[in-house]
């Protein structure tokens, strides 16, 4: 079997303004580049101001917006909706972090705190600042990444797997919510990927439990550019009629 290589539909995004989190690493960078090189205005948001001055310099012909800053904060939420102005098509929530794997009777308050903020809380923030502009416009997408581990109990500590299936609940409503005013609310569950986001075994319990899984039932791991691909497909009008679907980008890992 050949490798997988990207495909560019030129103009899927022409005269649309989307925001990315996460965008200067991992699949947030190759989400606000599948974005912008198909036409799109990206608002790229990250932690990283290095990281985004990267992207933008070594792609000047490319149309990004770069918003440095930690996006659990409520100010830079309101930095990123207005640097994107009035206009806002698309939000692609796909920054995250990783717990250690550590069971609930070892997660200490600053993990669980951390985790939910920037995984679940952020996304919040960000929907409930972009979906007046796209209630006013009659139309919108929003994809929120989840995870693997928003499907089962075997793929990370208890802070990143109750994170990942909140925001499965947060699509879901939010889906449901927004139907019949055009905004569309969808979520990628990636299986592993290759990013930046580091994660360490700290628990001998989970080793010992989550170990065996991960020798047997996990899959080879993806490019992120390949999640970019369903990413960006639920991001377009390509998307259409899909709704509160959440897709499985694993290779199969969740039919296991």
């Amino acid at each position: 079997m050949s490798a997988w290589q990207e495909i560019i539909t030129p103009g899927r995004f022409d005269g649309q303004t989307v925001i990315v989190t996460g965008a200067a690493s991992g699949i947030g960078l190759a989400t606000a580049m599948r974005v912008a090189r198909e036409g799109g205005r990206v608002v790229a948001s990250d932690l990283s101001r290095e990281g985004l001055d990267t992207l933008v310099a070594g792609n000047r012909e490319l149309d990004f917006v770069p918003v440095a800053g930690d996006i659990s904060q409520e100010d830079v939420v309101q930095q990123v909706v207005a640097a994107a102005g009035a206009r806002i098509d698309g939000l692609a929530n796909v920054a995250g972090i990783m717990d250690s794997f550590q069971p609930v009777h070892e997660v200490d308050d600053d993990t669980w705190e951390r985790v939910l903020n920037i995984n679940l809380t952020s996304m919040m923030r960000l929907m409930r600042a972009v979906v007046p502009a796209m209630l006013t416009a009659g139309y919108g997408s929003i994809v929120n990444v989840s995870s693997e581990a928003g499907l089962r109990g075997s793929a990370a500590g208890a802070a990143y797997t109750v994170s990942k299936h909140a925001v499965i609940g947060l699509t879901r409503s939010s889906a449901v919510m927004y139907a019949r005013r055009g905004i569309r609310v969808n979520a990628v569950a990636p299986g592993g990927t290759r990013t930046n986001i580091h994660a360490e075994f700290k628990s001998q319990l989970a080793t010992e439990v989550l170990g065996p899984f991960m020798q047997v039932n996990v899959p080879p791991i993806a490019e992120a550019a390949e999640l970019a691909a369903g990413i960006t497909f639920l991001l377009s009008r390509d998307g259409t009629n899909i709704n509160g679907v959440v897709l499985a980008s694993d290779n199969g890992w969740n039919a296991v």
